[in-house]
């Protein structure tokens, strides 16, 4: 198992280097003095990456947003709060330890994190090579959306993903980016329905130390995050009227001004957004400027909902309920005819999201290695 550990303080990363020296045989390590200096560094070779939050030049958390998942990853810090350890979680990482701690602590967090890479390599499905390999299954109706943004993806033109909740949008998103020139930055997300109206403006744009009350220390925004690679806003039409015009301005002028600074930052982004919403009827409500609208839907793509593409209920169910199975190490499970079938008729109203929800709970909860049609509790849910 190869291990990238990224602390500034010499002595820890010395100390961390020959306390792990006794584990040869299972760990090859690699240090770096700061993030920057491993983004140059890291490649596919190495499974897993230990980050210290506090650094000069950029933090773990902005370190970790930049790696966008690629690898399993642990915290180790001196400074613990609970804003940061959320933030951690948030960004997938599955152990937060606090300094100072036992190197067998650490040791255990290591073969956690293989065994949880070893189990995610386990179940990962055959795709079929036409589809990007985010999607699980495919269909007429998918593939006409696809299509559509492959070609979009290869330009910088701004695309509005529209659809029910719950269709894949982010997923088409990462489809623009990992189809795009930009596939080797970062791809970033912000979802405006999932943070406080408050906080909107610092998310995006960051802030200085000392911008406001509890501003202790600066913040990176996302679009500098993004910076070379793609932003997607999701939810866009949620965004406030009143900061709609900031980020228009920040799209025309490609420059952005973090909260609390007097000095523009260039930045080169790809914007792809996306709503569930009836966008047009929020312009004609006066609660989506027409201007913004129209600088980010220069392609729009429509995404079918789930009853429309129902050639790909069944692949994702069954790739889901081996996913929960390998998860919780339960034994070989399989739907009934009867589950198929059931599953095929009811339409889906929360379409790939709730279709996600009803399979786990399915295979967790039944008591044979069959899952029927009444495990799948869809008639309460009619």
């Amino acid at each position: 198992m190869k291990i990238a550990i990224v602390e500034d303080d010499i002595n820890m990363r010395k100390s961390l280097e020959i306390a792990l020296s006794d584990y040869a045989d299972e760990f090859e390590v690699k240090t770096f003095r700061n993030a920057k200096e491993a983004l140059k560094k890291l490649d596919d070779s190495y499974d897993l990456v230990i980050t210290d939050i506090t650094m000069p030049g950029m933090d773990g958390i902005e370190f970790l947003e930049k790696l966008d998942g690629r690898y399993e990853a642990i915290i180790i810090t001196g400074n613990a709060t609970l804003g940061r350890a959320i933030e951690s979680i948030r960004l997938g990482v599955k152990d937060f330890l606090t300094k100072p701690f036992e190197i067998e602590t650490l040791v255990e967090a290591i073969r956690r994190s293989r065994k949880a890479g070893t189990r995610l390599k386990q179940s990962a499905p055959r795709h079929d090579t036409k589809n990007s390999a985010l999607f699980y299954a495919t269909s007429p109706a998918l593939e006409n959306a696809l299509k559509l943004a492959r070609k979009a993806a290869l330009t910088d033109a701004s695309v509005l993903l529209l659809g029910e909740s719950g269709v894949g949008k982010e997923l088409f998103a990462r489809t623009l980016h990992e189809s795009s020139p930009r596939a080797n930055g970062p791809f970033v997300a912000l979802n405006m329905a999932a943070i406080p109206e408050n906080l909107i403006e610092s998310e995006l744009f960051g802030f200085e130390k000392g911008a406001f009350t509890d501003a202790m220390e600066r913040k990176i925004g996302k679009f500098e995050s993004a910076n070379g690679g793609t932003l997607f806003l999701d939810e866009i039409a949620e965004m406030p009227v009143h900061l709609q015009a900031k980020l228009l301005r920040a799209l025309q002028e490609k420059r952005v001004c973090r909260l609390g600074g007097h000095e523009e930052i260039a930045v080169d982004v790809r914007i792809v957004a996306a709503t569930n919403a009836d966008i047009k009827a929020k312009i004609a409500q006066g609660e989506f400027r027409e201007d913004l609208y129209y600088r980010i839907a220069t392609i729009p793509i429509q995404i079918p909902p789930l009853r429309e593409r129902t050639e790909e209920i069944l692949p994702i169910a069954e790739r889901i309920l081996e996913e929960v199975r390998q998860k919780y190490d339960l034994p070989e499970k399989s739907f009934s005819a009867e589950a198929k079938e059931r599953l095929l008729r009811y339409p889906w109203p929360g379409n790939i999201r709730e279709l996600i929800a009803v399979v786990e709970r399915a295979t967790i909860l039944s008591d044979t290695n069959k899952i029927t049609a009444e495990d799948l509790f869809l008639d309460a849910r009619s």
